[in-house]
């Protein structure tokens, strides 16, 4: 299991080495951090590039990527990686694809607070575009043990049975327990007095599911919150420390590519812990297999 780690020499990036750490030491993984050089473009600060600035942005390139190395527990395995592209989101997922990743690890932007999420651009493309799970790291994330438990938002839309076996299959190889959480607005225009019990009954359908999935590898248990908004839900949930969640893309998204929508968008403002984002039709764990690699940097 390898996962591609969208590292900068900021926060941003330390906070995405600490997330990947923690879900390796669980899942048992390997990390390969990438650095995205950008490709030669008028708009850059040299152009045409001179060749003494080349040789000085990649060797500030290598130090930046030594660092971030140095930010991995001994215990995890990792290596480095530059990568020349137009854009930090084209290399990540470039990267991910030749190396067989199964998940990209990224941190929200700079000015997120209170452990909240603020979605920059890398992340914001890459919730539109990516091929595989996109795991985001809340500002200042800094834990070092070991995940507890995975949540899992389910609904009834398309989507909801790629989310539910990535999340069974994910806690199932480290016998995590996995929760499942049906989160009910009420102040939406669709809602009516009924809406909480099927919420229920949803919500009771995916447990069966999920414990059939499950097979008794892993706890699954489900809750249904209500609030005024699903912000206002996602307050009314208690989280572990050492919890992530999971949720689906939207039924706008393509055959195996992400695309965030409108209620992920409205959970990730309010989110505590960090998020996983699967894509539409995706199939197994957001931990996937590829062959080891012991390459540096390219």
């Amino acid at each position: 299991m390898r996962y591609v780690v969208g590292y900068t020499a900021t926060e941003r990036g330390r906070d995405a080495v600490n997330l990947a750490a923690v879900i390796a030491r669980t899942q048992g993984a390997e990390l390969d951090l990438v650095m995205v050089d950008p490709e030669h473009s008028p708009y850059t600060v040299v152009y045409p590039p001179e060749s003494g600035y080349r040789d000085l942005l990649e060797e500030q390139l290598e130090t930046w990527l030594r660092e971030g190395l140095d930010l991995v527990p001994g215990s995890v395995p990792a290596a480095g990686h530059i990568r020349n592209a137009d854009s930090d989101a084209h290399g990540l997922i470039d990267a991910a694809e030749e190396l067989g990743a199964g998940l990209i690890v990224v941190g929200a932007a700079s000015n997120g607070i209170f452990k909240r999420f603020t979605i920059g651009s890398v992340a914001n493309a890459l919730l539109h575009a990516a091929p595989v799970p996109v795991a985001l790291a809340p500002h200042g994330y800094s834990r070092t043990a070991p995940l507890t438990r995975i949540t899992c938002a389910v609904g009834n839309r398309r989507g909801a049975n790629d989310v539910l076996e990535a999340a069974v299959d994910t806690a199932a190889r480290s016998g995590l327990p996995l929760r499942l959480v049906s989160l009910v607005a009420l102040d939406a225009p669709s809602r009516d007095e009924n809406a909480v019990t099927e919420a229920r009954m949803h919500a009771d359908d995916r447990l069966a599911r999920a414990q059939q999935l499950a097979a008794g590898r892993c706890p699954v248990t489900a809750v249904v919150v209500q609030g005024r908004t699903i912000e206002n839900a996602i307050d009314e949930l208690e989280f572990d420390d050492g919890e992530v969640m999971l949720i689906g893309s939207s039924r706008l998204a393509g055959n195996n590519r992400l695309f965030l929508g409108a209620t992920a968008s409205k959970i990730l403002r309010s989110l505590p812990v960090p998020m996983v984002v699967v894509p539409r039709n995706f199939r197994g764990s957001t931990t996937g297999t590829a062959p080891s690699q012991s390459e540096v940097t390219e």
